[in-house]
């Protein structure tokens, strides 16, 4: 758990940092640092589902193949 929250805290850094260098603005960076991650959250649930069906289908596949 410790590793996830660092790894948490230097993604929220991330998204601030680049968020108020680009613009210059503490308000910009700081929303960015919440709406980024949040994004980012929902979009890699998606994605682990959809590795997770092709190697399921992977896995059937193979064992048909072998029977």
């Amino acid at each position: 758990m410790a590793k996830t929250m660092s790894f948490a805290a230097l993604h929220f850094s991330v998204a601030f940092l680049l968020g108020w260098l680009f613009t210059g603005s503490w308000l910009v960076g700081g929303a960015l640092a919440l709406v980024e991650p949040a994004c980012n959250t929902v979009v890699f649930h998606f994605h682990e589902k959809f590795w997770k069906r092709r190697e399921l289908r992977r896995s059937g596949q193979s064992e048909a193949l072998a029977v």
